[in-house]
């Protein structure tokens, strides 16, 4: 009851304060409804005149944090946050006076990428009325960022923050909906999602600059994007709006889902996209998990543009620590519709890296089979596979999808058995095969699972050139 009455007091004490000149505001990123990283140091911060004195008053404890605009406008002070709980009040003092109210301590994730990650209910995907209806969540809160995109990094983002229901939950990203979802029911804890996307959005775009400068094949690379109607394709434009203005916002990790938009230059994805992690996480001061989904299979037309794509993502979870990959190929669908409506299970696939990486929690099978090695015995492959331990699985009389080839390089349709957690590839016309190839193609949808259920990542054995 002491802390109530002292925070009253201080909100009747803010009112000889108010001034009808002042200049005092805050980035919306901070304003009601919103859920700060728990047990950590929140940069909190905003603008005034120069020289006014700035109180910051937070209701979980009776600090009053001090400062003064400089010179420059901007004003900040480090709020520390409890573990996770709420709702709670914050007050800034200043020649005006601002409340932030319904405010929680939890779990923060950023939901980023293109127009997959974008897809909401509004694009009607599978249930989506009875999804709609049942999205009453008061401990999960949106902020959805506008798009914009801009020049130089920027410090201030548009958006708010809303509270779970029906009404916001149609608009708001379906995947990101899901993975805060099920990371709600099984912690326990506020979440928070913060939506940044832009449909047709190439990686280039959402990576800072500083990493083309710094690298010849990375700016090559991006040259060969060319202008679309629908998006900027220039290096860093959308990281410097929309992303840039967040990373002083302490955040528990990221979701991503895009990939799309770099068929056109997917040989030089895996090193974009790498780079465009280590950045981020430089930014934020932290090793953030990063759990990504790997691109549906789609009629991109000719070439393996989706399949070097889904190749470079499997590559980047292979060698960047504290990484995901959800595979899709099982619940893709149609491969003439580039947005795939189950995002349900996107959601929930994406969570349980989460709950199982990040949250510790266990008996969790967060991963399909993922190619780990080959071995060959007389006229047969021996493909072993992580995450198959309980053995593999197919859905079908016969497994698909699966190609071999000699030291000719020529692929043929091959006959693969499953034993226990490996498979067995072979062909009566490949006498002494050097490669192996499951889905490599941009529209392929194999049937290799794990016990759990969870489909094989697509691969190939051999780093040949592409014809």
């Amino acid at each position: 009851m002491k802390k109530i009455y002292l925070f009253s007091a201080t909100i009747l004490l803010s009112f000889f304060y108010l001034s009808a000149s002042a200049y005092l505001r805050l980035p919306d990123i901070f304003s009601d409804n919103m859920v700060l990283q728990q047990q950590t140091t929140i940069h909190f911060y905003g603008w005034a005149d120069p020289n006014q004195k700035i109180s910051v008053v937070a209701e979980w404890n009776r600090d009053t944090l001090k400062t003064s605009a400089l010179s420059d406008a901007v004003w900040s002070v480090d709020l520390k946050t409890p573990k996770a709980g709420g709702p709670y009040r914050i007050v800034v003092i200043g020649d005006s006076r601002i409340m932030i109210q319904n405010v929680l301590i939890g779990e923060n994730w950023v939901c980023s990428g293109q127009s997959n990650m974008e897809f909401s209910a509004d694009w009607h995907f599978n249930n989506y009325q009875q999804e709609i209806q049942n999205a009453s969540y008061p401990q999960i809160r949106f902020f959805h960022i506008q798009k914009i995109s801009a020049p130089y990094p920027q410090l201030q983002v548009r958006g708010k923050w809303e509270v779970c229901t029906p009404q916001t939950m149609h608009s708001f990203s379906a995947a990101g909906y899901f993975f805060g979802r099920a990371l709600n029911q099984n912690l326990h804890l506020p979440i928070g999602l913060i939506e940044s996307c832009w449909g047709g959005s190439p990686v280039e775009s959402w990576t800072p600059v500083e990493v083309f400068k710094n690298s010849e094949a990375l700016a090559t690379s991006a040259a060969i994007l060319t202008p679309v109607p629908w998006c900027p394709v220039r290096p860093a434009v959308i990281f410097n709006a929309m992303i840039a203005p967040i990373i002083n916002f302490p955040v528990a990790g990221i979701i991503w889902y895009q990939g799309e938009a770099n068929v056109i230059n997917a040989a030089g994805y895996e090193t974009t996209f790498s780079a465009m992690i280590h950045a981020w996480r430089e930014l934020w001061k932290k090793d953030l998990p990063f759990y990504f989904v790997q691109i549906a299979p789609f009629t991109y037309g000719e070439g393996y543009g989706a399949a070097q794509v889904r190749e470079a993502q499997l590559q980047t979870y292979q060698h960047i620590p504290n990484t995901g990959m959800v595979v899709v190929t099982d619940i893709t669908g149609d491969t003439m519709d580039i947005h795939p409506k189950n995002k349900k299970d996107v959601g929930i696939r994406l969570a349980n890296w989460a709950l199982a990486k990040t949250y510790g929690k266990e008996n969790i099978v967060y991963s399909g089979p993922l190619y780990h090695s080959m071995k060959i015995r007389g006229n047969k492959a021996i493909i072993h596979f992580d995450f198959a331990s309980d053995g593999l699985m197919k859905k079908g009389n016969q497994l698909t999808d699966f190609l071999i080839a000699g030291e000719d390089h020529q692929f043929v349709p091959a006959t693969a058995l499953i034993r226990d957690s490996v498979v067995v590839v072979s062909s009566s016309k490949i006498a002494n095969p050097t490669a192996v190839r499951m889905g490599f193609t941009n529209t392929a949808i194999p049937n290799l699972f794990n016990k759990a259920g969870l489909p094989a990542s697509p691969f190939r054995t051999d780093d040949w050139e592409l014809k």
